[in-house]
């Protein structure tokens, strides 16, 4: 009888493997939703409905993968909406420089804890330029200047931040200037109404392209492919680096399988002809990929970026 049981138990521990392993072979079940945090048309929205496409028409998932905005309060909304559906493997979420900002000003109640990282697959860079008959075309030629105005759009933003770096970096007393969006500043700065622009690679290459703008250095760990004649702020012995990293989160406590599944998938997003030419070339990104692992250990180092900057426009 003993033996049995014993027969009858391991037959039992065998079933239940082969169960768990197929409740991983099926997943994902049913459609999966990306959670974006911004309206129809913004950066995040063009980033996520790229990503949707090449995993539909790619067939990288065996379900679709579908597009939801929930814009507002700064990105809380779409934030605090995903990491509450703890465990929940079937919803993710885009990323942009709100969600390491929001928690830390108290905007959101949810914090980088609260999600699962899967991975990041591109990174946007800040091109510090100048109005072409400035005279300024180099850090020497900003440091020169006594006073700097920088614009901007909101004293919370990457470009705020990269412009309070700089002053502190050179000694130069750095005057903010704000304006309605990133076309007002560059507007601005045509119109000799500011000295320098922190732009986005996307939003100033035609301006440099057409020569009215002159680019100063990046702000990349590496020159752009499209401009390979302008340095980083590193060759200038700099320690100012900063992109705006795209990629997908998950709520807390996912199973392994739908992490694993998905940082692959994002993986093969990344290494895609599609990803390449209508998101990374289209707009001047740098090829990028970290896995979960590797974004999870990144959090911490940009979240105290974030926060280190926010204790110098408090005082």
């Amino acid at each position: 009888m003993l033996k049995r049981v014993s027969t009858f138990a391991v037959a039992l521990a065998a079933c239940g493997v082969f169960a768990t392993a197929a409740i991983a072979a099926d997943y994902p079940e049913r459609d999966v939703t990306l959670i974006v945090q911004s309206s129809p048309g913004g950066g995040s929205d063009i980033i996520a409905r790229t990503i949707a496409g090449i995993v539909n028409d790619g067939k990288l998932s065996p379900t679709q993968m579908l597009v939801e905005n929930k814009p507002g309060g700064g990105g809380a909304i779409a934030y605090n909406y995903v990491a509450q559906r703890k465990g929940d493997a079937y919803v993710m979420g885009t990323i942009a420089t709100s969600f390491f900002v929001a928690p830390l000003m108290g905007q959101s109640p949810a914090k980088v804890e609260d999600f699962q990282p899967i991975a990041v697959i591109a990174g946007d860079p800040f091109i510090l330029v100048a109005e072409a008959k400035s005279g300024i075309a180099t850090l020497d030629d900003v440091k020169a200047r006594k006073t700097l105005r920088i614009g901007n759009t909101g004293p919370v933003t990457d470009p705020a931040l990269l412009a309070v770096s700089l002053g502190n970096e050179l000694g130069v007393e750095v005057r903010p200037v704000p304006f309605n969006g990133d076309g007002e500043v560059t507007t601005a700065l045509l119109g000799g109404h500011i000295d320098l622009q922190f732009g986005n690679a996307s939003e100033v290459m035609s301006q440099i392209e057409a020569g009215r703008v002159k680019p100063i250095a990046v702000t990349s760990p590496e020159r752009l492919a499209s401009l390979p004649d302008v340095p980083t702020f590193k060759e200038l012995g700099s320690n100012i680096e900063l992109m705006l990293y795209r990629g997908v989160v998950m709520p807390k406590d996912v199973p392994e399988e739908a992490v694993a599944f998905w940082q692959d998938v994002m993986k093969k997003v990344s290494e895609s002809d599609t990803w390449k030419t209508q998101y990374v070339e289209r707009n001047n990104s740098v090829p990028l990929y970290w896995d979960a692992e590797e974004f999870a250990a990144k959090i911490p180092e940009i979240s105290k970026l974030y926060a280190d900057y926010l204790k110098t426009i408090e005082k």
